[in-house]
């Protein structure tokens, strides 16, 4: 008997070691893997816990339905609220409760029954040409005004970043005020919406136009770029609405998969890159802003300066995202 019980509890220790070795998270990840796996390496090296990533652009959505509590997924990596919202909408996510969470997150950027929580900020700013449009534009109700006539360029209207910037809009002005405003930024377009914001850059120091609206953080990429630093080089950064409600802050996110196979990890990772080595970590590599207040700064964003930002729920501007999609329908912005 007490040989019998030496082999169970040896068995045991065994297979203790092998689930601690097998300690892992499985991620499933919008974000390109070299936007992300800086600080995935840390956390590993702080915790042992190994994380797999899947980058899946595309069809993140359809394949979470179509595995669903097969999936292997622990947590999904995303930007944009509508992202956000609608993995949430789909029943694909799973409320979770974490004080660190709560604390390091406002309440502004993350779900208030804690479906997903947002990981980094990104300002949708806008670019004027230094030679051309200095010190004409500092509002996003400017990109409709009588001066900006033929002067505008900017991406599809249906992308997610649009309609994010336009629901926020709707939850300020009003439906029928921001139709209106609308309708003038696209009578205003230089040109067909196309291309990423990068291009719109681009089209800025090529002539095409004066003005856009991008998010922040390509600038930040632009401007260490060799063959794109004369573009960033050739516009102004505004942070718009500074006298009004602030500049638009849309966000990446995380949240955790309703059929997580490992859920304790998956929240240790989740706290992790909401503390402040994560969030350095995203500023200085991505030049994104920090979520979590107080962060520390990368030099480029320091030097952009302090700026007031909108506080509005993105919950409820992930309310009027299909309200925004309607109205970009019924004004014919991209046509």
């Amino acid at each position: 008997m007490k040989g019998i019980n030496l082999l169970v509890g040896t068995v045991l220790g065994l297979f203790t070691q092998l689930s601690m070795a097998a300690e892992e998270v499985n991620v499933y990840s919008y974000r390109q893997t070299t936007l992300v796996q800086p600080m995935l390496d840390v956390f590993t090296d702080q915790t042992g816990i190994q994380v797999n990533m899947v980058y899946a652009k595309k069809g993140m959505l359809e394949r979470l339905k179509h595995e669903g509590r097969n999936t292997p997924a622990d947590l999904i990596f995303t930007v944009d609220i509508g992202r956000l919202s609608d993995i949430k909408v789909a029943g694909l996510t799973q409320a979770v409760e974490s004080e660190a969470l709560n604390q390091n997150i406002p309440q502004s950027q993350r779900d208030e029954e804690g479906h997903w929580y947002g990981l980094t900020a990104r300002a949708r700013i806008l670019v004027a040409a230094k030679s051309r449009a200095k010190g004409e534009i500092d509002t996003y109700a400017g990109l409709a005004s009588e001066s900006m006539k033929g002067r505008v360029c900017t991406r599809s209207g249906k992308h997610p970043y649009m309609i994010g910037l336009t629901a926020a809009m709707i939850v300020h002005n009003g439906a029928e005020n921001t139709e209106q405003w609308l309708r003038g930024f696209k009578d205003n377009l230089a040109r067909k919406p196309q291309g990423n914001d990068r291009a719109q850059v681009k089209a800025i120091k090529e002539g095409e136009c004066d003005v856009a609206v991008i998010n922040n953080y390509y600038m930040y990429k632009m401007l260490t770029d060799p063959k794109q630093q004369a573009w960033a080089d050739s516009v102004d950064v505004i942070f718009p609405d500074q006298a009004g409600n602030g500049t638009h802050m849309n966000i990446s996110g995380m949240a955790m998969s309703r059929y997580a196979k490992n859920p304790d990890s998956a929240m240790k990772l989740m706290e992790f890159l909401a503390s402040d080595v994560a969030q350095e970590m995203y500023s200085e590599l991505n030049g994104e802003y920090p979520v979590k207040p107080d962060v520390a700064l990368s030099e480029q964003l320091t030097m952009w300066g302090d700026f007031k930002r909108d506080d509005v729920s993105l919950t409820e501007v992930a309310v009027h995202r299909a309200e925004a999609i309607k109205m970009m329908d019924r004004v014919g912005f991209d046509d």
